[in-house]
C-alpha cells in the first residue's frame, strides 16, 4: 500500500500554520525549527519560500489583514457608514488572533493587504470631500481605536474576589461581575466609542467640508 504523500510546501500552507502556532502560543512561539516541525519538513525548506522570519511574519500580520473586508469602500458609499462596516470587521480580524495586533500596530510597511486597507479608507475619506490632511490624521486615528480595542479585555482584567472592592474601591461594588460579562461589555464599550468618534468626525464635517464647498459656490 503506498505511503500517504506530503502535501506540497506553499507559502499558502507555511503562512497558515505559522498563523495557526501565534494563534495558539502567541508571537514567541514562531521559530523556523518549530513551523518546520508542525509541517513535517526540514527547517531549510522554508526558506525556499521565505527568505527570512521577518519575511514570514510580514507575510503572517498581512494574511490577517486580508480578512478584513472592504467591499463597503465601493463608491457611491457614505463614508460615515463605510467607516463603521470597515471598524467592525477590522476588529473582528484582529479579535480573531489578538497575539498579532503588536506587530500591526507598527505600520502596514509592504504588506499589499495592508495597504490596500489604507488605499481604500483613505480614497473613500477624500472622495466624500475630506481634505487629504484630514483623511490621512482619520486614516491613523482609526486604527488606533480599533487595534486598541482588540489587545486586551476591559472587563477580564478585574478581578472576580468580591471582597477586594468592599472598603478600598467603594464604587467598584460590581466589579467582581465584570469578568462574567467580558464579551458583552468589550462590545458594548467598542460600540459606544466608535459611535462616538463618527458624531465627532461628522460635527467636523459639517464643519470644515460642507463650508468649504458653501464658498466655493
Amino acid at each position: 500500500m503506498a505511503r500517504p504523500r506530503t502535501p506540497l510546501l506553499s507559502r499558502e500552507r507555511i503562512v497558515a500554520a505559522a498563523l495557526a502556532l501565534v494563534d495558539a502560543e502567541g508571537l514567541a512561539a514562531l521559530s523556523t525549527r518549530r513551523l518546520a516541525t508542525e509541517l513535517s519538513v526540514s527547517g531549510p525548506s522554508l526558506y525556499n519560500h521565505f527568505a527570512t522570519k521577518d519575511e514570514l511574519l510580514d507575510a503572517v500580520v498581512d494574511s490577517v489583514m486580508g480578512e478584513v473586508d472592504l467591499s463597503m469602500f465601493r463608491p457611491p458609499a457614505p463614508w460615515r457608514t463605510a467607516l463603521r462596516d470597515w471598524a467592525r470587521s477590522y476588529r473582528a480580524a484582529l479579535a480573531a488572533h489578538p497575539a498579532i495586533v503588536p506587530v500591526l500596530a507598527q505600520g502596514p510597511g509592504r504588506r499589499p493587504n495592508a495597504l490596500r486597507l489604507a488605499d481604500a479608507v483613505f480614497g473613500c475619506l477624500v472622495a466624500a470631500g475630506w481634505p487629504r490632511g484630514q483623511a490621512t490624521r482619520i486614516g491613523a486615528l482609526m486604527r488606533y481605536f480599533v487595534t486598541g480595542s482588540a489587545l486586551g479585555s476591559f472587563a477580564a482584567g478585574f478581578p472576580e474576589d468580591a471582597a477586594l472592592y468592599t472598603e478600598e474601591y467603594p464604587h467598584l461594588g460590581e466589579a467582581h461581575k465584570l469578568a462574567e460579562h467580558r464579551r458583552r461589555i468589550d462590545e458594548g464599550a467598542f460600540e459606544t466609542g466608535l459611535e462616538a468618534l463618527l458624531d465627532g468626525l461628522e460635527l467636523r464635517y459639517g464643519r470644515t467640508v460642507n463650508s468649504t464647498r458653501g464658498n466655493d459656490q
